[in-house]
């Protein structure tokens, strides 16, 4: 049973990996402007592969006249197809060998990401056929940190990261710790409405806005309409200059908030540490979060370059799965809390 759970717990954590790859990988696409390479899904023109022969290019020109061939944006947009392909294989091959299992690996949470990752491809279609519409966008980049929060949930409950006996002052902690990680998906939301309605700029000074403003002309009213009519092109946004300062504005006051709240918890989960894992991961969330924090200011000031912009969703991951490292150090394992109880018994006995 030992080794089938380290077994099914280092396949988790490589699915975990492909995870953080695919959600790199689709921000670099998403940054790039590459979101719609591909016009039609899941092929790209019609065919499985990029059309590549002069032939090939002028039907597919010819057949989506409003979205010529370029193939540099739809190579970009095919690879990471097949990338999120290939993780959905893997998180079947995951669902597969723990209904195998007979009771001895957890179906429940293996079930639910088969249903998410089902639900991710019908994002990635409707990010198309919707043509990159926000909120379709932003749900289908927190769909991708979902799935890799649970993959990385499963890898550490089936492995043997310490966490089964955790400090009773950091106990305590955990429910703020589980307010921290609701505030952190908030500020991710935040950041994909912020990216989807192309609104990074808007702002681009730090700390303040623009011409020295710290609070520019913002249309929070229109900057939060989550449901708009079909059939527009969304690509580049269809904002005004106030309403993606709002956002921004909105997505800037979130980072306080985050860095306010999750910083002060990792000061007191260092403060309250008994063991080197426990400071270990103190010192994780906040070097994640200021790492994070860094590259949003960077993108900022350098006007949005790719690389760092790609970081900043790597970053976000990063903190996220800190936080759920955190969680699962403060989680006793009921196993082993069952395997304690009975050792006391014996030996009061």
């Amino acid at each position: 049973m030992g080794s089938k759970r380290t077994t099914f717990s280092a396949l988790a954590a490589l699915t975990a990996l492909l995870a953080l790859v695919v959600i790199l990988f689709g921000a670099y696409v998403r940054l790039s402007d590459a979101g719609l390479g591909c016009p039609d899904w899941p092929g790209c023109y019609g065919r499985l592969g990029v059309p590549s022969t002069p032939e090939a290019i002028d039907r597919a020109n010819r057949a989506f006249p409003e979205r010529p061939v370029e193939t540099a944006k739809a190579w970009k947009e095919m690879v990471h197809r097949y990338l999120a392909g290939a993780l959905g294989g893997a998180i079947l091959l995951l669902a597969l060998s723990a209904w195998w299992s007979r009771g001895r690996l957890p179906t429940g949470l293996p079930s639910l990401l088969v249903a998410l990752v089902v639900f991710q491809g019908l994002l990635g279609m409707w990010t198309v056929t919707l043509r990159v519409m926000p909120v379709v966008v932003t749900a289908h980049l927190a769909g991708g940190l979902a799935t890799l929060a649970l993959l990385w949930w499963l890898a550490l409950r089936q492995s043997n990261f310490p966490g089964s006996h955790p400090a009773p002052a950091l106990m305590r902690l955990r429910p703020w710790v589980w307010g921290g990680l609701a505030l952190v998906c908030i500020q991710i939301l935040l950041g994909g409405w912020t990216s989807t309605n192309y609104a990074a700029l808007a702002c681009t000074e730090f700390p303040t806005c623009y011409g020295g403003r710290w609070w520019p002309p913002a249309d929070f009213g229109a900057a939060f309409v989550i449901r708009r009519d079909l059939g527009i092109d969304y690509e580049f946004g269809v904002l005004d200059s106030a309403a993606r300062t709002a956002i921004h504005l909105t997505h800037r006051l979130g980072a306080l908030v985050v860095l306010l709240y999750v910083g002060a918890l990792s000061l007191i989960i260092l403060r309250r540490a008994q063991t080197g894992i426990e400071r270990g991961m103190g010192i994780a969330v906040a070097a994640a979060l200021c790492l994070q924090l860094g590259l949003g200011i960077a993108n900022i000031l350098g006007h949005l370059p790719l690389a760092v912009a790609v970081a900043h969703n790597g970053g976000a991951a990063l903190l996220l799965i800190a936080l759920v490292s955190l969680i699962h150090l403060l989680t006793p394992d009921r196993q082993a809390t069952a395997t304690g109880v009975a050792e006391m018994s014996r030996n009061s006995s």
